[in-house]
């Protein structure tokens, strides 16, 4: 190496440290669960830039810890909290099962009753927990005084939405959902004639009697978001916000969305400026495993290993699917290891390894693993096309039915359903996946289409992060279409009024025509 490129390298080395040194200072308002895995691996990336963080947490929080040298906490008790703890998750898991078993039009009816309860129990949650920072005169002040550079938050609910708007600073979104549906929905174009609503089920590709029950739900969602989540802050904006404040408004005053999703797996439809696609971004290459682990891989053989989890929120599925899919495990000449929580299936073979944790990544890298056995959770699925894993999914709630659906339509993955499911349907899907080349073929066609990129998802998202805190917001990539009424939206005014014009030319026309025959009548009858 010369001297010219020696001093080049340290003055790169220089700079990086400089840049490293004058980090911003962001404000973090996470959702808590797998949406806090994945929002701390923004956090990590951020953090190796130079970032320092505030994170907010509840008192209640079950994954966001209070103590860690990656962020500080704000932890704040909301008063008369419902708990939202894992008997609640059972009950929503043991309701999505009785769902399965009922009628589709039956179903649609009480998802909806079913979406509407869970929607008033969580936004009211949220209610609390903002209602209890912002009566907080002292926190406020001390919020107002650390000079935020930026909110970073998951605007599944709108905790974070209303802060950043209260504190007036810029706001970045980690999001997928968002109120009742598709975060899309709230800032792009989302034509119900081929965009599938929130657990319809539906693809791209849609009978006539689809696009009717896709309509139904979309207004079903614009209801549920009108009368049932925007009435609950009402008063906390009249309370603290200037007059004329609006939660939706609000909610499309991002300055950049950061979405949780890749057209490799979703379905193509319209977008905008600042929406950045980020799909699979906490995926890496698979690391070494611990010495146990590795040496249970191995000893699968040319067989490999079967992969299972349920995800951060469910811990198991009621006793007797259980027994039926140890049953079938047992049967395999695969090795399992499943992320299991509760007493040992009584039907478990020798072959099966129960662990309350597993490094998820690190086994779907793994050579040996032949197929993932998955609840369909976004994290876990994105994961699976990462490496290339083919999918038997058993959804259980909120969008997982959908994403694997995705799945299905690109012959990566077979689902069952999970309510009327026997020992001998897992075993026959467990070794169709396995055994069907069909499955690991197409999911690795996706895996490679998903890799095919300029730049990984986490840089680009760590990008446009910074971006916002260099030019203080991103006010240029915001539509005009968020500011405009939603019969100004959908040109009813304009429509309205060239009807008008067209009636008004239409009876002048009536007129004259009857003027000019009245009188034509008149002159003949006098020649007469």
């Amino acid at each position: 190496m010369d001297m010219s490129s020696k001093w080049l390298s340290a003055l790169t080395c220089l700079l990086s440290v400089v840049c490293c040194c004058h980090g911003g200072n962001i404000l973090v308002f996470p959702e808590d669960g797998s949406h806090w895995v994945n929002m701390q691996v923004i956090l990590r990336k951020l953090h190796t830039h130079g970032h320092s963080f505030t994170v907010v947490r509840s008192s209640k929080s079950w994954y966001i810890h209070e103590n860690s040298a990656l962020y500080n906490t704000i932890t704040v008790n909301p008063v008369e909290t419902e708990d939202v703890g894992q008997d609640y998750f059972n009950m929503l898991l043991d309701r999505s099962l009785a769902l399965q078993k009922m009628s589709p039009l039956v179903r649609f009816f009480e998802q909806q009753k079913d979406i509407t309860t869970v929607l008033k129990v969580f936004h009211n949650g949220v209610l609390r927990m903002v209602s209890a920072m912002l009566d907080d005169a002292e926190l406020v002040k001390s919020l107002r005084e650390a000079k935020f550079d930026l909110l970073l938050t998951d605007p599944a609910f709108p905790a974070g939405v209303l802060v950043a708007n209260f504190l007036q600073l810029p706001m970045v979104y980690n999001v997928r959902w968002l109120n009742a549906g598709d975060a899309h929905m709230q800032t792009a174009p989302s034509p119900p004639s081929y965009v599938p609503m929130y657990n319809s089920l539906l693809h791209d590709q849609m009978s006539f009697l689809q696009r009717v029950e896709n309509f139904l739900r979309y207004l079903c969602s614009l209801l549920q978001e009108r009368y049932v989540i925007v009435p609950i802050y009402r008063k906390l904006l009249e309370r603290h916000f200037p007059p004329g404040s609006d939660l939706l408004s609000m909610q499309q005053s991002a300055d950049i969305w950061l979405m949780r999703m890749d057209f490799v797996f979703d379905f193509p439809r319209p977008t905008m400026p600042n929406i950045i696609y980020m799909g699979g971004f906490q995926c890496k290459p698979a690391q070494a495993l611990p010495v146990d682990l590795e040496e249970f891989m191995q000893s699968s053989g040319e067989h490999g290993v079967v992969f299972m989890s349920l995800g951060a929120m469910v811990g198991a599925l009621p006793r007797t699917i259980t027994e039926a899919i140890a049953s079938a495990f047992a049967k395999i000449p695969q090795k399992v290891m499943w992320r299991y929580h509760g007493e040992r299936p009584s039907t478990l073979g020798n072959n099966t390894l129960l662990l309350e944790w597993f490094p998820q990544n690190d086994l779907l890298g793994h050579p040996n693993t032949r197929a993932f056995v998955s609840h369909g959770g976004t994290n876990g699925i994105y994961e699976a096309i990462y490496h290339g894993v083919p999918v038997l999914a058993l959804p259980l709630l909120f969008d997982q039915f959908d994403n694997v659906m995705r799945l299905q339509v690109r012959n990566a993955a077979r689902v069952l359903q999970v309510a009327t499911l026997t020992s001998q349907e897992f075993l026959e899907g467990l070794k169709d996946v396995l055994e069907n080349p069909l499955y690991r073929s197409s999911i690795r066609k996706m895996s490679e289409l998903h890799r095919d990129q300029p730049i990984s998802p986490l840089d680009s998202a760590t990008f446009w992060i910074e971006y916002v805190m260099r030019h203080k917001g991103a006010a240029h990539l915001r539509s005009e279409a968020n500011n405009l009424a939603w019969y100004s939206y959908h040109s009813l005014d304009v429509l309205v009024f060239l009807l008008a014009i067209a009636v008004i030319a239409f009876w002048t026309s009536v007129y004259v025509c009857r003027f000019l025959c009245c009188r034509k009548s008149i002159k003949k009858r006098k020649v007469d």
